[in-house]
């Protein structure tokens, strides 16, 4: 028993004197790898004194691109620069710093000092500098300092061009005169993301958009006020061929991006289905169940009248809560028996049955 106390306690010491060579052998070797990794890693720090050299590239894509703005109202202004502009606009400088347009701007400035940072939106500042207060000497983005909503949108337009704003020119937007600076704010930023106006894009569209709004507070509605989809995943606030500004070229064909299981095709179809979904359904709320424009079996009976039931017309008396309950009318109404409303691939469905 004593020896095999021994034989451990000497195999303990062995194993402990080999780790510790191991350690020493191999520290050396860990020690200047990680010296060579911090050498090779560079700084991120955007507030750096050369930031082109620190990120290891010579142009910064885009906003080294920029070019002063034109503003008709202004045509022998000359720029001034960044430092003329920000002795006077210290305020707006401080809140514009921690906008994306700032981040990019600042680099390519430090990258090449010709570029038009403030002078890439405002146009050239040389009249406003002399008379701040003389109308149309900068573009200015309010309703109120002289500028033209189209000088406004082409200088914004001189950079975000193309995409999605190809068709903003002839939009129910830009023919009811509404300026980039509407929706977006690109001095501050207000929003997660896109600049916008307000906190969120939800925010920003009901701005304008109160009476939709409150459709969402309705019993059924789409999932908008739980922060579950926005108003941009069906529509394109920038312009689209339709006039509701759809993202896509029909009702059915926006509604199928979530709705997959109603496109079909099937077997047998529901004409109005096919149609157009808004022939049943409202888009954005409604006291009815599923988004229905009005309760089953009033929805129904709107084409199905008087027919292969012999009955008369059904109102709210056949209801459950009425004077005179019908059994066709309880439950689920119709879609209790016809549950395939939207279309059916059953040979046995021609009604819907199935």
């Amino acid at each position: 028993m004593e020896r095999m106390r021994r034989f451990m306690l000497v195999m303990m010491c062995v194993a402990a004197a080999g780790a510790l060579a191991i350690a020493a052998w191999v520290a050396p070797s860990s020690a200047s790898g990680m010296d060579q990794a911090r050498v090779k890693l560079p700084s991120t720090h955007f507030g750096a004194e050369n930031p082109a050299a620190v990120h290891g590239f010579s142009q910064v894509t885009g906003f080294d691109q920029a070019k002063v703005a034109v503003n008709p109202q202004a045509p022998d202004a000359t720029p001034v620069g960044q430092a003329t502009c920000t002795a006077c606009h210290a305020k707006e400088n401080q809140n514009f710093t921690h906008t994306t347009h700032a981040l990019g701007m600042n680099a390519a400035l430090a990258a090449n000092p010709a570029t038009a940072t403030c002078e890439a939106c405002h146009g050239p500042g040389s009249q406003h500098a002399q008379n701040p207060s003389l109308e149309g000497a900068i573009i200015a983005f309010t309703k109120d300092r002289g500028t033209p909503i189209k000088t406004q949108t082409e200088s914004c337009l001189g950079c975000h061009a193309g995409g999605p704003r190809d068709q903003w020119l002839g939009s129910i937007h830009q023919r009811n005169q509404l300026s980039c600076s509407d929706c977006h704010n690109p001095m501050a930023q207000l929003s997660a993301e896109g600049l916008e106006a307000k906190q969120s894009i939800n925010e920003t569209c009901a701005t304008c958009h109160k009476d939709i709004r409150q459709q969402f507070n309705r019993r059924s509605h789409m999932p908008l006020p739980e922060g579950q989809m926005a108003c941009v995943d069906c529509h394109n606030p920038h312009g689209t061929i339709s006039a509701s500004l759809l993202k896509t070229d029909t009702v059915n064909e926006t509604c199928y991006q979530c709705h997959a299981e109603k496109r079909g095709p099937f077997l047998f179809e529901h004409a109005p289905v096919r149609e157009n979904c808004l022939n049943c359904h409202t888009p954005h709320g409604s006291n009815q169940h599923a988004l229905l424009v009005a309760p089953v079996p009033m929805l129904c009976q709107q084409c199905h009248s008087h027919t292969r039931h012999p009955n008369d017309m059904f109102s709210e008396q056949q209801l459950a809560t009425g004077m005179a309950p019908d059994e066709r009318l309880m439950g689920r109404g119709c879609v209790t028996c016809h549950a395939q409303v939207h279309g059916s691939n059953n040979p046995a469905g021609p009604r819907f049955h199935k």
